[in-house]
């Protein structure tokens, strides 16, 4: 098993490398003077399991074709798997038609990222859980509320606190898990 990082998430990558006692991947990843990627792999990944960690946060579509020409340089480079770690998923609230005449975004990034080679998603917290049906590979997406539950639990000594709260207006799923791990506000 191999971790290599894009340039969006890097310190998040160290981290897992770290904790997993794993080296990073040796890569190149530069720009050209007209914005241009560049891709190299540095080492022998051969036969090996990679994943390589990158968001699609801003600058949404750079780090998304730097994601898509790490993918392809991998398949090009014979990695067995390839999982795409992405922490945050760019495009995701474009996930249905709204109006007439729009693109739907989230199922174009899938379909990118089908292409390019992955075979495996792994993200965290999708705007909406249909996202996943947009791949045709198995798609892990992972649920923060229940962690951070945890956590403000353990930093907070006291039982009256107000702070579950929901992203976009489209959270009552999100509050009610928030809920179900006794984040609770005093309210409730």
């Amino acid at each position: 098993m191999k971790i290599l990082s894009g340039t969006s998430n890097l310190n998040l990558s160290k981290d897992i490398s770290k904790s997993l006692k794993l080296k990073l991947v040796n890569t190149n990843i530069k720009r050209f003077a007209d914005g241009e990627i560049y891709i190299e792999i540095n080492e022998n990944i051969r036969g090996n399991s990679v994943f390589v960690i990158q968001s699609t946060s801003n600058p949404a579509n750079d780090n998304l074709m730097e994601l898509l020409l790490i993918i392809d340089a991998l398949k090009r480079s014979s990695a067995k798997n390839i999982t795409a770690v992405i922490p945050y998923f760019g495009y995701a609230r474009q996930d249905r038609k709204v109006v007439p005449r729009t693109s739907i975004s989230a199922k174009v990034v899938a379909n990118l990222l089908t292409n390019a080679g992955a075979s495996r998603i792994l993200t965290v917290d999708l705007h909406a859980g249909q996202i996943q049906g947009f791949f045709d590979m198995p798609v892990d997406n992972l649920f923060t509320t229940p962690l951070f539950a945890r956590y403000i639990k353990k930093k907070i000594k006291e039982k009256k606190f107000d702070l579950c709260f929901s992203r976009c207006g489209r959270g009552s799923k999100n509050k009610r898990a928030c809920n179900k791990d006794r984040c609770r506000s005093s309210n409730n």
